[in-house]
Formats: C-alpha cells, structure tokens, sequence
C-alpha cells in the first residue's frame, strides 16, 4: 500500500467530526494566509510610500549640512547646531501635535464621516500655527539660549542668524505636517512621495545654485531648506485642493474654529508623548558631552545615532501605517479588524528588525569606516556596535506600538508611560552606569536602552495584549460623536 493510499484510509476511517475539524483547522490556516496577505498588502499601501517619503524629508537636513560642511568647520557645527537643536525641537514637538490627526482622521475615514477630515485638518492648521507664534522666541533668542547651554561665543552667533533664516520652515511644518497626516489616512500616500521626490531633487539644485554658483554662504545653505520645505508644502496642498480629494476636502469652514481647546489638549498629549521619545537619545549625547576625554566618545556615538537614526525611517513608516490601519478598523467598528493589523504590523516589523539586528552584528568592525579613518574611533564604534544592534531591535517594536496607541487615542497615557520609563527610570540608570560603575558611554546607553526603551516597549506591549479591541471600537464611535458635526457628514 503506498503512503497516499495508507493517509487516504486512515483519513476515510476518522469519525465524522473529527474530519470535519480537520477540514476547518486547514480552511482557518488558509484563511489566516490570506489575512495576513491582505493585510499586508494594505499596510505596504502607506508604509512603502512613507518609508521614501520619510527618508527624502530627512535628506534634506543632511544634503544642507553637506553643502555647509564645504564652507568650513564652523558653519557645518553652526547649521548642525540649528537643525539638532533649534529645528529639531520645534520638529518633534509640531510633528507629534499632528499625530492627533492620525486619531482622529483615521478613524473618521473609516466611519465614512469623510467631510471631518478636512474639517480637523483645518482645527489643526489653526492649533499648530498657534505653537509656531508662541515658539518664535525660541528662533529669534536662539543665540543667547546655546550661551547658556555652553556653546562658544562665535558658534552660538552664527547658529544664532541660521536660526532666523530658518523661521519659514518653521512657518511651513504647522501646515504640512497636518496635510501629510490628511492624505495618510486616507491611504493617499504615492502623492506624498511623489511630492516629497520632487522637493529634494528641487533642494538638491537649489543648494547647489545658492552655495557654490551665486556663493550666498551659510545664509543661502539656510535658504534653500525653506524654499524647498515650502515647495513640499505647497505641492501637498495643490494636490488636496484641486481634485485629490473630493469627498475629505470641501473648502475652508468655520466650523474649524469650534471645539479648538479640545483638538489642542489631544494634540499636546500626542506632542508631549512624541517629544519625550525624541528628546531621550538627545540626552544621550548630551549626557556623554560631559564625560572626562568625550572626544572619541561623542564621535562614536554620533555615527551610531547616526546609523539608527536612518534605519528608524523604517520603524516610523510603520509608526504611520500601524497608526492609519488601526484608526481606520476602529473607526469602522471592527476591533478584531484592528487587533489583526496591530499583528501584521509587529511581526513584519519584527523581521526586518531582526535582519538589521543582524547586520549590524555581522558588520560591526565595518560600518564606521562610513565616517571615520580614525582607529580610536573605529575601535570605539566597534564597542558600542553590540548596543546598537540591540536598540535597532527595540527600536523595531516600540514605534509600531506607539503606532497602537496614535491610532486608538491613547496618547494621554503613553505620555505618562514614556515619562515613568525614559525619564524616571532610564536616564537615572544611564547616570549610575556611567558615572558611579565607570562605564562610561557603554553604561550611559545601556541604562538608558534596558532601563528606559525595553521597559516602555515590554509595558506597551502588556498593554496591547490585554486591550479589548470591541470595546475600543465601541469608544472610538463615542470619539467620533463627540467630534463630529451631525448635519455636516457626508455618509
């Protein structure tokens, strides 16, 4: 008898039921295969785009560093200065008041409440223009702030007037940061990358007019950051206003100046549990500046940032996605729809953590020849390459959860979440690793990655698992009851 015949009768001798178990269990296993394609295939829709999009922004600081560095060490540390300190504050805090949108446009657009979008677009345009008045001291003091956080008197000055010439990118991320999120959810993402490539090939030429052909210097390197961002900005709007979106954009309403206090306390939450992520790895750096002999240190650890601070385009692609996807299976009442797509993205983000995990492992003596001919720098990347890998791989987890709770409106209790975490317990132990051990910058990252981003990873992630998802699908109708206008949904 041959092994097709035997498993053929030995099938043909199981009681009824037990066949028909064995029917179902191959029929679910199947069903979850295409699930799980299914769903990937949507959370690609808006990660891929978003990854390039994402990458191409971030480009542009680093292709204007690039053309600084040609003028000179003290107009490269000068521009640096600005973009990493002024900018990058004003980034993060403005780019996480707009993930409020990523709630609450999510989820409307799931509903199929669809005129709201354009409505809390406009809320937040109104909210972020706001904080960008209130925040001009921080532009226009900028020289006296970095003379007090110790920099010299001629970086401080000249970081200071880069400052200045930079407030109308500082203008332009109160109205692109929300457009980026409107067309996002709305899984609208290939017109954002598209707009995105053509702003950096249009910075690309710019900075080579204004810095080497016109010979503008530093001022003219500053420029062209502004006119490019603007450019992204304006490409953005054109689309949405003229015919990319029907049915989400209608027209300005003064409708968007009702309910502001309550759009501005959910868009806090989301800046305040976004900035308290960035600023930590800041920290960092700063905390290490204050080492004995730091040199080599923050040379090394700035190559390391440097590195992950690429690959994390990746984890916040899936941020947005993981974010857009929830909201969106929320909004439309389907909680096991939502739980589904938080796996997907976690165990894909997973996997490709794990393969840079292993990168990283495998070229760790290799890498830092990217930045640096200096042994003692190589050797000293090359001891921290372990601890890089490793937040690599928390850094493939933790992003898509924070994506979780963006799309579910959790952000108040994140906030909560990432201050205990990073600020209570992390930074402490980074402190007493590196100063009482005497472990230096290796005991500093350590302490501050096992005792601040695992322990908010492995919280958030005891949080996700026991979320009832049906009764966060029954809040987010409340949610959206309590935003919405009635008479003005377009259903």
């Amino acid at each position: 008898m041959t092994n097709k015949e035997a498993s053929s009768l030995g099938e043909a001798r199981l009681p009824l039921l037990e066949a028909h178990n064995l029917a179902d269990e191959r029929e679910q296993d199947q069903n979850l295969s295409r699930r799980f394609w299914i769903e990937s295939k949507k959370l690609w829709h808006i990660v891929g785009p978003s990854i390039f999009s994402r990458i191409a922004s971030y480009s542009m600081l680093v292709i204007t560093q690039a053309f600084a560095g040609h003028l000179g060490d003290l107009e490269l540390a000068a521009i640096s200065i600005a973009n990493n300190v002024i900018v990058g504050f004003d980034f993060g805090l403005l780019l996480g008041m707009a993930s409020a949108l990523e709630t609450l446009c999510g989820q409307a657009f799931g509903a199929k409440k669809y005129y709201m979008l354009g409505i809390y677009m406009q809320r937040s345009w109104i909210v972020l223009s706001i904080c960008c008045i209130l925040l001009l001291p921080l532009y226009l003091f900028a020289s006296p702030v970095l003379k007090l956080l110790g920099q010299p008197d001629d970086l401080a000055e000249l970081s200071g007037a880069v400052a200045i010439w930079m407030l109308p990118l500082h203008f332009s991320f109160a109205f692109q940061f929300p457009l980026q999120r409107f067309l996002q959810c709305q899984l609208k993402t290939v017109p954002i990358a598209w707009v995105c490539l053509v702003a950096l090939l249009v910075h690309v030429f710019m900075s080579w007019l204004f810095v080497f052909k016109l010979e503008c210097g530093l001022i003219g390197a500053a420029a062209t950051i502004n006119f490019s961002w603007w450019v992204l900005t304006l490409g953005l709007f054109g689309y949405t206003v003229w015919g990319g979106c029907p049915h989400t954009w209608t027209g300005f309403s003064l409708e968007a100046f009702s309910g502001l206090w309550e759009f501005l306390t959910l868009s806090a939450a989301s800046g305040l549990m976004l900035c308290l992520e960035n600023w930590y790895y800041k920290i960092l750096i700063v905390m290490t500046g204050n080492l004995e002999n730091a040199e080599i240190a923050v040379d090394a650890l700035s190559i390391c940032m440097t590195i992950n601070t690429w690959e994390l385009m990746i984890p916040l692609a899936f941020f947005a996605g993981t974010g857009v996807r929830v909201a969106n299976e929320l909004g439309a009442g389907n909680g096991k729809g939502a739980k589904f797509a938080t796996t997907v993205s976690v165990v894909t983000s997973v996997i490709i953590g794990v393969f840079f995990w292993m990168l990283i492992l495998m070229l760790h003596d290799k890498f830092g020849y990217i930045f640096s001919n200096s042994k003692l720098v190589l050797d000293e990347v090359n001891h921290l390459s372990l601890l890089l890998a490793f937040t690599i791989l928390l850094n493939s987890v933790q992003p898509v959860l924070s994506g979780v709770a963006v799309g579910s409106g959790w952000q108040s209790y994140v906030a909560y979440i990432n201050l205990g975490c990073y600020y209570i317990i992390g930074v402490p132990l980074g402190l007493l690793m590196g100063w009482v051990f005497n472990q230096g910058v290796m005991g500093i990252w350590a302490g501050m990655i096992f005792g601040g981003t695992a322990t908010q990873t492995l919280v958030l992630t005891l949080i996700t698992i026991r979320c009832d998802w049906d009764k966060e699908a029954d809040r987010a109708k409340l949610h959206l009851t309590k935003w919405a206008n009635p008479k003005q949904e377009l259903n």
